[in-house]
């Protein structure tokens, strides 16, 4: 388990990371499936946007409401039903940066006990303030491994 300032740390650097995963992608490959059931580059990047944008209300619950109920979405749906073809890579990224700036701030602003409060996920269980931290910065990690085999595969 990471302290609570390494754990934020760690979390604010995932935009910078994508950012360079993404970087110098024409716009045509960075939309290419490399096969089926594999998503794009641009699915992977507005993926983890989705993803951020649902964990940061999460984490705002958790501190503000008394064990709230986290549900889950189903990420697959969100990539087949709301297309990312016509996305704008800068706009999600400087979406994405935003975010976790905004929120790596706020989550600054609260006392070491905040990070002990709890929310029951529907997936998870039980999860603590800084388990979703710490979960949502290994998330990007997880995201640019795909990515690099993506580039790799894609001669890019």
């Amino acid at each position: 388990m990471h302290t609570i300032e390494a754990a934020i740390a760690s979390y604010e650097s995932g935009p910078s990371q994508l950012r360079q995963a993404c970087a110098g992608i024409d716009p045509e490959r960075l939309t290419r499936r490399i096969g089926p059931g594999e998503w794009s580059i641009m699915e992977n990047a507005v993926h983890l946007l989705d993803s951020d944008l649902a964990s940061t209300h999460r984490m705002r619950r958790i501190v503000a409401e008394e064990c709230p109920l986290l549900v889950a979405y189903d990420e697959n749906a969100f990539i087949a039903r709301l297309p990312s073809a016509d996305a704008d890579l800068v706009e999600v990224l400087d979406l994405f940066e935003a975010n976790r700036r905004f929120t790596a701030r706020w989550l600054r602003s609260l006392p070491a006990e905040a990070f002990s409060r709890v929310g029951i996920h529907t997936q998870r269980g039980k999860v603590t303030l800084l388990q979703i931290v710490e979960i949502y910065s290994n998330h990007v990690g997880h995201h640019l491994e795909f990515v690099a085999q993506k580039r790799r595969n894609l001669g890019v």
